[in-house]
Protein backbone atom coordinates (compact mmCIF):
# COMPACT_ATOMS: atom_id res chain seq x y z
CA UNK A 1 0.00 0.00 0.00
CA UNK A 2 1.46 3.46 -0.86
CA UNK A 3 0.11 5.26 2.01
CA UNK A 4 -0.17 5.14 5.65
CA UNK A 5 -2.68 3.08 7.39
CA UNK A 6 -5.26 5.93 8.21
CA UNK A 7 -8.15 6.32 10.70
CA UNK A 8 -10.20 8.99 11.46
CA UNK A 9 -11.12 9.83 15.26
CA UNK A 10 -13.78 12.18 16.17
CA UNK A 11 -15.87 13.42 19.56
CA UNK A 12 -19.26 13.98 18.40
CA UNK A 13 -22.65 14.68 19.97
CA UNK A 14 -25.68 12.51 19.95
CA UNK A 15 -27.16 14.49 17.08
CA UNK A 16 -24.14 13.54 14.94
CA UNK A 17 -22.46 17.34 15.34
CA UNK A 18 -18.80 17.91 15.95
CA UNK A 19 -19.31 21.76 16.53
CA UNK A 20 -22.39 23.87 17.47
CA UNK A 21 -23.13 26.40 14.47
CA UNK A 22 -20.60 28.67 15.59
CA UNK A 23 -18.08 26.69 14.59
CA UNK A 24 -15.18 27.98 16.79
CA UNK A 25 -14.14 24.18 17.91
CA UNK A 26 -16.93 23.19 20.93
CA UNK A 27 -15.50 21.07 23.72
CA UNK A 28 -17.00 17.67 23.36
CA UNK A 29 -15.17 15.13 24.62
CA UNK A 30 -15.22 13.94 28.26
CA UNK A 31 -12.38 13.81 30.47
CA UNK A 32 -11.59 10.38 30.09
CA UNK A 33 -12.11 10.61 25.99
CA UNK A 34 -9.72 13.05 26.25
CA UNK A 35 -7.21 10.38 27.78
CA UNK A 36 -7.80 8.25 25.16
CA UNK A 37 -7.23 10.53 22.41
CA UNK A 38 -3.81 11.99 24.05
CA UNK A 39 -2.83 7.75 23.64
CA UNK A 40 -4.23 7.71 20.07
CA UNK A 41 -1.70 10.59 19.20
CA UNK A 42 1.42 9.48 21.13
CA UNK A 43 0.72 6.01 18.94
CA UNK A 44 0.72 7.57 15.46
CA UNK A 45 2.91 8.76 13.51
CA UNK A 46 1.80 12.22 12.01
CA UNK A 47 -1.85 13.92 12.64
CA UNK A 48 -3.76 15.54 9.67
CA UNK A 49 -6.73 18.45 9.96
CA UNK A 50 -8.43 20.12 7.20
CA UNK A 51 -7.91 24.08 6.31
CA UNK A 52 -10.83 25.14 8.39
CA UNK A 53 -9.74 22.97 11.78
CA UNK A 54 -6.36 24.60 10.96
CA UNK A 55 -7.34 28.10 10.30
CA UNK A 56 -10.27 28.69 12.53
CA UNK A 57 -9.28 26.42 15.86
CA UNK A 58 -5.51 26.73 15.67
CA UNK A 59 -5.00 23.33 17.23
CA UNK A 60 -1.91 21.98 18.80
CA UNK A 61 -1.71 18.57 17.79
CA UNK A 62 0.83 17.50 20.46
CA UNK A 63 0.74 14.83 22.67
CA UNK A 64 -0.41 16.61 26.32
CA UNK A 65 1.14 13.61 29.02
CA UNK A 66 4.62 13.82 30.16
CA UNK A 67 4.59 10.39 30.71
CA UNK A 68 3.34 9.57 26.93
CA UNK A 69 5.60 12.03 25.34
CA UNK A 70 8.60 10.04 27.98
CA UNK A 71 7.69 6.62 25.85
CA UNK A 72 7.50 8.25 22.45
CA UNK A 73 11.06 9.83 23.54
CA UNK A 74 12.26 6.29 24.80
CA UNK A 75 11.48 4.18 21.40
CA UNK A 76 13.50 6.84 19.72
CA UNK A 77 10.63 8.82 18.10
CA UNK A 78 10.00 12.80 18.77
CA UNK A 79 8.08 14.23 21.73
CA UNK A 80 4.97 14.59 19.28
CA UNK A 81 3.79 13.13 16.10
CA UNK A 82 4.44 15.00 12.84
CA UNK A 83 1.47 17.67 12.43
CA UNK A 84 0.12 17.62 8.95
CA UNK A 85 -2.51 20.48 7.36
CA UNK A 86 -4.37 20.13 4.07
CA UNK A 87 -5.24 24.04 3.49
CA UNK A 88 -6.11 25.63 -0.03
CA UNK A 89 -5.00 29.24 1.14
CA UNK A 90 -2.15 28.68 3.88
CA UNK A 91 -2.74 31.83 5.47
CA UNK A 92 -0.97 30.56 8.59
CA UNK A 93 -0.23 32.83 11.09
CA UNK A 94 3.68 33.13 12.60
CA UNK A 95 2.79 32.73 16.33
CA UNK A 96 -0.23 30.13 15.55
CA UNK A 97 -0.25 27.41 18.59
CA UNK A 98 -0.18 24.70 15.37
CA UNK A 99 3.43 26.33 14.44
CA UNK A 100 4.54 27.19 17.55
CA UNK A 101 3.55 24.62 19.87
CA UNK A 102 6.02 21.35 19.77
CA UNK A 103 8.60 20.48 19.00
CA UNK A 104 7.15 18.68 16.28
CA UNK A 105 7.87 18.28 12.34
CA UNK A 106 5.45 20.16 10.51
CA UNK A 107 3.90 19.68 7.10
CA UNK A 108 1.41 21.52 4.98
CA UNK A 109 0.04 20.74 1.73
CA UNK A 110 -1.70 23.15 0.04
CA UNK A 111 -2.44 24.86 -3.31
CA UNK A 112 -1.47 27.46 -5.64
CA UNK A 113 -3.84 29.74 -3.77
CA UNK A 114 -1.34 30.19 -1.33
CA UNK A 115 0.91 33.39 -2.11
CA UNK A 116 4.70 32.94 -2.73
CA UNK A 117 4.94 35.48 0.63
CA UNK A 118 3.39 32.62 2.87
CA UNK A 119 4.94 29.40 1.46
CA UNK A 120 8.38 31.60 1.66
CA UNK A 121 7.23 32.48 5.59
CA UNK A 122 6.19 29.09 6.33
CA UNK A 123 9.79 27.71 4.73
CA UNK A 124 11.19 30.19 7.04
CA UNK A 125 9.69 28.49 10.15
CA UNK A 126 10.90 25.37 9.01
CA UNK A 127 7.71 23.86 7.72
CA UNK A 128 7.89 21.29 4.64
CA UNK A 129 5.71 22.98 2.36
CA UNK A 130 3.47 20.78 -0.82
CA UNK A 131 1.73 22.65 -3.68
CA UNK A 132 -0.22 21.59 -5.89
CA UNK A 133 -0.61 23.44 -8.93
CA UNK A 134 -4.20 22.77 -8.96
CA UNK A 135 -7.27 23.91 -6.93
CA UNK A 136 -7.60 21.17 -4.54
CA UNK A 137 -4.59 19.12 -2.51
CA UNK A 138 -4.48 16.16 -4.12
CA UNK A 139 -5.57 13.70 -1.28
CA UNK A 140 -3.85 10.61 -2.60
CA UNK A 141 -0.40 11.62 -3.68
CA UNK A 142 -0.44 13.95 0.21
CA UNK A 143 -0.52 10.43 1.73
CA UNK A 144 1.68 9.00 -0.60
CA UNK A 145 4.27 11.58 0.25
CA UNK A 146 3.74 10.96 4.23
CA UNK A 147 4.33 7.66 3.46
CA UNK A 148 7.59 8.29 1.88
CA UNK A 149 9.07 10.68 4.83
CA UNK A 150 8.50 7.63 7.02
CA UNK A 151 4.41 8.12 8.39
CA UNK A 152 3.16 4.46 9.11
CA UNK A 153 -0.10 5.34 10.84
CA UNK A 154 -1.82 9.02 10.16
CA UNK A 155 -4.12 9.91 12.20
CA UNK A 156 -6.81 12.82 11.01
CA UNK A 157 -9.04 14.92 13.27
CA UNK A 158 -11.13 16.54 10.71
CA UNK A 159 -12.86 18.67 9.98
CA UNK A 160 -16.53 17.54 7.69
CA UNK A 161 -14.93 18.44 4.43
CA UNK A 162 -11.48 16.48 4.80
CA UNK A 163 -12.98 13.40 6.61
CA UNK A 164 -15.55 13.63 3.72
CA UNK A 165 -13.03 13.92 0.88
CA UNK A 166 -10.82 10.84 2.46
CA UNK A 167 -14.22 8.70 2.37
CA UNK A 168 -14.90 9.25 -0.95
CA UNK A 169 -11.94 8.41 -1.96
CA UNK A 170 -11.75 5.16 -0.43
CA UNK A 171 -8.62 6.51 1.68
CA UNK A 172 -9.89 5.07 5.53
CA UNK A 173 -9.29 1.96 7.20
CA UNK A 174 -10.86 3.21 10.32
CA UNK A 175 -13.03 5.39 12.20
CA UNK A 176 -13.15 5.79 16.21
CA UNK A 177 -16.14 7.90 17.58
CA UNK A 178 -16.91 9.35 20.55
CA UNK A 179 -20.84 10.13 20.65
CA UNK A 180 -21.13 12.37 24.15
CA UNK A 181 -24.60 12.78 25.67
CA UNK A 182 -24.67 15.86 24.37
CA UNK A 183 -27.16 17.83 21.55
CA UNK A 184 -26.10 20.95 19.71
CA UNK A 185 -28.72 20.44 16.83
CA UNK A 186 -28.51 23.80 13.97
CA UNK A 187 -28.66 22.89 10.32
CA UNK A 188 -25.15 24.95 9.75
CA UNK A 189 -23.60 22.72 12.29
CA UNK A 190 -21.20 20.10 10.84
CA UNK A 191 -21.16 16.52 11.33
CA UNK A 192 -18.54 13.76 10.81
CA UNK A 193 -18.23 14.31 7.16
CA UNK A 194 -19.23 17.19 4.91
CA UNK A 195 -18.92 17.91 2.02
CA UNK A 196 -21.30 17.54 -1.42
CA UNK A 197 -22.39 14.36 0.14
CA UNK A 198 -24.02 10.76 -1.63
CA UNK A 199 -26.55 9.37 -3.38
CA UNK A 200 -27.89 6.33 -0.93
CA UNK A 201 -26.51 3.94 -3.79
CA UNK A 202 -23.39 5.73 -2.81
CA UNK A 203 -23.34 5.12 0.79
CA UNK A 204 -19.73 4.14 1.94
CA UNK A 205 -20.38 0.89 4.41
CA UNK A 206 -18.69 0.39 7.92
CA UNK A 207 -18.19 -2.65 9.43
CA UNK A 208 -18.65 -1.90 13.32
CA UNK A 209 -15.69 -3.80 15.10
CA UNK A 210 -16.14 -2.75 18.66
CA UNK A 211 -18.68 -0.43 20.70
CA UNK A 212 -18.48 0.64 24.59
CA UNK A 213 -21.15 2.42 26.67
CA UNK A 214 -18.93 4.45 29.26
CA UNK A 215 -19.74 5.78 32.79
CA UNK A 216 -19.24 8.94 31.78
CA UNK A 217 -22.61 8.56 29.16
CA UNK A 218 -21.00 8.82 26.52
CA UNK A 219 -20.19 5.43 23.41
CA UNK A 220 -17.41 4.61 21.95
CA UNK A 221 -17.67 3.24 18.48
CA UNK A 222 -14.91 1.46 16.25
CA UNK A 223 -15.51 0.86 12.59
CA UNK A 224 -13.70 -0.72 9.99
CA UNK A 225 -14.10 0.43 6.37
CA UNK A 226 -15.67 -2.29 4.39
CA UNK A 227 -15.82 -3.11 0.21
CA UNK A 228 -19.55 -2.14 -1.19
Amino acid sequence: MNRPFVFINVAMTADGKIDTFRRVGAAISSPLDKERVDRLRADTDAIMVGGRTLLDEDPKLTVKSDALREERLLKGLSPNPIKVGVVTEARIEPESKFLTAGPAKIVIFTTHRTSKHHVSRLESFGVDIHVDDSEKVNLPKALETLKQIGVKRLMVEGGATLNFELLRLGLVDEINIYIAPLIFGGASAPSLAGGPGLERGEAIPLQLVNAEAWQDGGVLLKYNLKSK
